[in-house]
């Protein structure tokens, strides 16, 4: 086993492109096929994050929907949502700044190396000494202006729900949380709050554009001129990777710690990934965007009620920290429980430290499969599909825990706590109101009696 292991480990360094190309399931029967499917959706993050989403948000709350406008709204909100979320980040960067507006403004001279060199990290650039310092700096002030100009993602994210109020307020006209809800009987609307409602929403919306433009014209202007300042240069790494800043103060004060750095390099941090050469949303982007969700979330909630904001910041919380985090809280300890039960070995393997390593990638599968046949003389195909069934396991039952968690069980919850709080603020009014009319008739009957006394 340890000779299989080890055979296992120089292929998972094996980052030849040769590896990645390779196609994995060729002639696999059709259970393979698929669990290789959801496999591969797992890792892309963008994909991974927008199933989650749309299984552990939309799909639960479509089954609770109360009334058709709360099912509206809630469709027209998670699939745009998603959509900000896990798409806009690759296409908006890639697409439209890298490969169009950023490109256009570059000097013409290092155009194309400076685009080519935007998806890489900011260290990969400083210490490529093929280049040159100045294109170095070029590349390094167009991330960042790119990263900049991206911030109308997390804006729109903060602004949506004021759009989705302005939807169900011209599709249902509905303005009142409780309407919507179908919590009220009688489905009266307060034509002053819908105007509120309404011009609220236009005006954040209207501010939602001065502020990507804004953050647009920063962008250009960072990427124009970053090269040739020192104090751009620094906020511009700075805005890159903020969290790797905060590092190294702490490590400047002695504290070190490798969790801790690992959290605030991949959570803090605004650069994009690489994917293939390409950019591609990073952790840190996707936290910035979901937290923006939640304030908006609940600023355009106040105009619709009091239990509509209650019922953002029951559920919200716990939906962005889910929307971040992912299944990864509980896949990391459900591997450490295989591994500490042995457990799939070729794939779960800890270091020496005793550490759990990073399960092999879906297209590292077919070399480990054929690394063990050669080891035990088996057959290849054969191993390929165990393997292909254990990566399955091991990434599909964090994932069905936290779908049921987060999705229906959460969901179901905070639709009955809504209700209940709708009950007893009207029981609590009903009661205050009986017992002002009781007052009234008990001062009343008092006053009669004190005037027959009198009389």
């Amino acid at each position: 086993m340890l000779e299989v292991n080890n055979n296992i480990n120089l292929i998972k360094n094996n980052n030849s492109q040769n590896l990645k190309n390779k196609p994995a399931f060729k002639g696999s029967d059709l259970t393979t096929k698929i669990l290789d499917t959801f496999i591969k959706s797992q890792e892309n993050l963008s994909s991974t994050r927008f199933i989650q989403d749309t299984a552990t948000n939309w799909l639960p709350k479509a089954v609770f929907s109360r009334s058709k406008a709360d099912f509206a709204e809630m469709s027209f909100l998670e699939f745009l949502e998603s959509g900000i979320f896990y798409f806009a980040p690759p296409v908006v960067g890639e697409h439209l700044m890298r490969n169009k507006i950023f490109k256009s403004i570059q000097p013409k001279e290092i155009k194309d190396k400076v685009v080519e060199l935007v998806p890489k990290s900011v260290d990969s650039i400083k210490n490529n000494k093929t280049i040159s310092e100045t294109v170095k700096k070029q590349s390094i002030a167009t991330k960042a202006g790119i990263a900049l100009a991206c911030a109308c993602i997390p804006i729109a994210e903060y602004n949506l729900s004021f759009a989705k109020n302005l939807f169900t307020l011209k599709t249902f006209k509905k303005a009142d949380f409780n309407n919507i809800a179908n919590l009220n009987d009688t489905q009266e609307e307060n034509k002053e709050q819908q105007e509120k409602v309404e011009k609220h929403s236009k005006q954040q919306l209207l501010k939602a554009g001065v502020y990507s433009l804004l953050a647009l014209g920063g962008g250009i202007l960072l990427a124009s001129k970053g090269k040739d300042s020192k104090t751009l240069q620094k906020f511009s790494e700075t805005l890159l990777e903020p969290g790797k800043k905060i590092s190294e103060s702490l490590h400047k004060k002695g504290i070190k710690k490798e969790g801790l750095d690992k959290f605030l390099n991949e959570y803090l941090k605004f650069d994009f990934d690489e994917d293939k050469g390409k950019l591609a949303l990073s952790k840190g982007q996707l936290a910035l965007t979901a937290i923006s969700g939640l304030f908006g979330y609940s600023k355009a909630a106040k105009d619709r009620g009091e239990l509509d904001h209650k019922e953002v910041w029951t559920r919200v919380p716990l939906v962005v920290f889910y929307t971040i985090f992912g299944s990864s809280l509980f896949d990391a300890g459900f591997k450490r429980i295989l591994a500490n039960k042995n457990k799939f070995p070729d794939l779960i393997q800890k270091t020496a430290e005793g550490k759990i390593k990073d399960v092999p990638k879906r297209a590292e599968l077919p070399k480990i499969a054929e690394t063990i046949s050669k080891a035990k003389n088996t057959n290849a195909g054969d191993e390929l599909k165990r393997l292909t069934k254990e990566k399955a396991f091991i990434t599909g039952v964090p994932y069905a825990f936290s779908l049921l968690f987060m999705g229906f069980t959460l969901s179901l919850i905070t639709r009955l706590w809504t209700q209940y709080r709708y009950d007893k603020m009207n029981k609590d009014a009903s009661n205050a109101l009986s017992f002002e009319l009781f007052h009234k008739q008990f001062m009343k009957n008092i006053d009669n009696e004190a005037f027959n006394t009198f009389k």
